[in-house]
């Protein structure tokens, strides 16, 4: 499990990161709001632990910056100012979990399971399809992308559904338009083409890895490189 620690207090930082270390846990530090946000959101962690005293960005506004980019990401807020004000402040930006500083390390190793299971136990009660840096949530019909939501209309997600059932299968166009559009066209249309071009614009970016590959002659395959 990969974790982001954002906290600028040396102490703090090094009995965390050496206590989950020896946890199993792998742990990035982050020492400022700044930093943290740019790690938070280029890089997937399973668990973020954010200090809401940063220079930078504060914790409370960092929060809420990576709970609108990743909201499947759990966060838990240390805190030195334990009033009930400062905890409302940061549930109501997007933390699951606070602690209060000083806090004793086993309770904070206690909540990281606890959320890390809440998390991966909603995760395993939904249908998941992982290609790569791309999911697909079947339950919910949704699709992410480096933990982006992406809008599909209902024939663009029927055909990266397809497609993601079938990953590393080359299919014909006859078979997609059987299976997606599940009516007989002329075979010499080319709606096929068109509608996985549009799958590429919003899935494959220039600035991601290409999944949505050409077999030329033959159709197309969803595949990781």
């Amino acid at each position: 499990m990969n974790l982001l620690l954002v906290e600028d207090e040396p102490n703090v930082v090094s009995v965390v990161t050496r206590g989950l270390a020896e946890e199993g846990f792998n742990v990035s530090v982050a020492p400022d709001g700044l930093i943290g946000e740019k790690m938070a959101l280029t890089n997937n962690f399973d668990l973020i632990i954010l200090d809401i005293m940063l220079p930078g960005i504060n914790g409370l506004e960092l929060c809420k910056i990576i709970k609108d980019k990743k909201p499947s990401i759990p966060i838990i807020m240390l805190t030195a100012l334990g009033t009930t004000e400062n905890v409302v402040n940061g549930l109501d930006n997007g933390a699951d979990d606070y602690l209060i500083k000083p806090f004793k390390f086993a309770e904070l190793c206690a909540r990281i399971r606890m959320l890390l299971r809440r998390y991966n136990g909603a995760a395993a009660n939904d249908q998941i399809i992982n290609i790569a840096d791309l999911q697909l949530n079947l339950t919910a019909k949704s699709v992410k992308r480096a933990n982006t939501e992406i809008v599909l209309t209902a024939t663009e997600y029927r055909l990266l559904e397809f497609m993601a059932k079938n990953k590393g299968k080359i299919l014909s166009r006859i078979d997609i338009l059987e299976n997606v559009w599940d009516i007989d066209f002329n075979m010499g249309t080319n709606v096929v083409d068109v509608y996985v071009n549009y799958l590429r614009k919003k899935i494959d970016k220039p600035e991601l890895e290409k999944l949505i590959h050409t077999a030329i002659g033959l159709g197309y395959v969803l595949k990781e490189v």
